[in-house]
């Protein structure tokens, strides 16, 4: 089968609007957590969620632009036309950007007919467009039927990120989305891997998006005591994974993409490559529709996989990017899967959680931490686990608390586990020729 690399990354995300800024605030252990300005959240249980920091003032962007940072803040219109945005959710929007981001980064030019055939997309999304749904339900009940919009299909399916980047990238390959909770975009890029490794593309566009901050979003996970509810006025602590006083996860948005090659592909036409997907793993728990399964087997199954497919050892693994989303289980049944796989390699092991600083970004989350990862290996540096002040768990792992880790990361582990069970591991190496 054929290896496939990476070759380029897209970023929109709660702390910046594209890739650099939001690595480097990462790294120096800042939160995006704020209140929520989408909406009035007055009355809810969780009034705090982490927004892309945007030009129109939603998310922070005005208050980033006052402190000298409006390089950080997303803009729309340098991506889709205003018209067009009226058309489309914003887990659409976000995803085009970070496509065409990545897309650049990768300096491709596919001019041919050919070179277009062999490309695709391959996105995924866990809900997809909530904001748009709620707004045509509520515009149906309380007006009329011709209040509902003419885009409002098109502007909320999921497969539409899919669509859209395929049409204004002219990409004719494969053209599919993956819908699998909160592994959406971990799942998307394995799968797009795939598709290359057995030839049916030489380039693959692949993550995940997602914006349900609204108020059917916000009241629908709070329904099911999934949000932290302890820390409306402290935003920026809200996110804490493994801490002892986390109470739920903080809702995120935004985008992640990467740009996979075949190797020869990249090689061919001179590509820079950022790291290598040596593995991926996936796995269902079979044991409830929210929680995991208590022993972690579905996380372990699917890290040992990975394992398997990439033909390394757990001690091999320099750097865990974990699933690690602040909620009271979660964060422990990863901790001790990892520990049952690793075994003596768990002493010492770096892992982080990078959610303590950007919150969950539900299906774009898994491809997002994929491309935090990419940057772990160029840099050597691995993220801090913000807000880990009192741990919850005894663990040998080096869990990150607070501050960033120097070293040599040359492979990387990252985990996506979703409702419904639906677990996702992928596995990432420095390019060795």
């Amino acid at each position: 089968m054929k290896r496939v690399v990476i070759t380029g990354l897209g970023l929109v995300s709660p702390l910046a609007g594209s890739l650099e800024p939001a690595w480097r605030r990462l790294i120096a252990g800042e939160s995006a957590g704020g209140m929520i300005d989408r909406f009035d959240a007055t009355g809810f249980p969780c009034r705090v969620a982490a927004q892309v920091p945007r030009t129109d003032g939603s998310g922070g962007g005005r208050a980033m632009v006052e402190a000298g940072h409006g390089e950080d803040v997303f803009n729309p219109d340098n991506w889709v036309s205003a018209k067009d945005q009226r058309r489309m959710d914003d887990f659409i929007v976000y995803g085009i950007a970070a496509a065409q981001m990545a897309y650049e980064h990768a300096g491709l030019e596919l001019k041919s007919e050919a070179a277009r055939e062999r490309a695709g997309v391959l996105i995924g999304a866990g809900i997809g467009g909530l904001p748009g749904i709620e707004k045509n339900v509520l515009a149906l009940h309380n007006e009329s039927l011709r209040r509902v919009s003419p885009f409002f299909v098109t502007g909320s399916l999921i497969n539409l990120v899919s669509g859209q980047v395929s049409i204004r990238l002219g990409l004719k390959g494969p053209n599919h989305a993956v819908v699998t909770a909160c592994s959406s975009g971990a799942h998307a890029i394995g799968d797009a891997a795939r598709m290359i490794m057995l030839d049916d593309a030489d380039v693959m566009i692949a993550g995940g998006a997602e914006s349900t901050i609204s108020p059917i979003g916000i009241a629908g996970f709070a329904a099911c005591k999934a949000l932290t509810t302890h820390f409306n006025d402290a935003p920026t602590k809200a996110s804490r994974p493994y801490d002892q006083d986390r109470d739920g996860f903080l809702m995120g948005e935004g985008a992640g993409m990467v740009i996979l090659e075949s190797l020869e592909h990249a090689q061919a036409r001179g590509a820079t490559i950022y790291a290598e997907i040596v593995g991926y793993g996936l796995s269902g728990d079979a044991h409830h529709v929210t929680a995991p399964v208590e022993d972690g087997g579905g996380g372990y199954r699917a890290m040992r996989m990975a394992l398997k497919r990439a033909g390394f050892a757990p001690g091999d693994i320099d750097y865990i990017n974990a699933h690690g989303t602040s909620t009271p289980k979660g964060d422990e049944i990863e901790v001790r899967a990892v520990e049952r796989l690793f075994g003596e390699a768990a002493d010492g092991l770096v892992m982080s959680s990078t959610k303590s600083s950007i919150g969950h970004l539900l299906g774009a989350a898994g491809a997002v931490e994929a491309v935090f990862g990419v940057l772990a290996i160029r840099d050597g540096v691995a993220p801090p686990t913000i807000n880990l002040e009192n741990p919850s768990v005894k663990t040998p792992i080096n869990l990150t608390p607070q501050k960033a880790v120097k070293k040599q990361i040359d492979k990387v582990m990252s985990n996506s586990f979703g409702f419904g069970g639906t677990n996702a591991c992928l596995v990432l190496s420095r390019f060795d020729g």
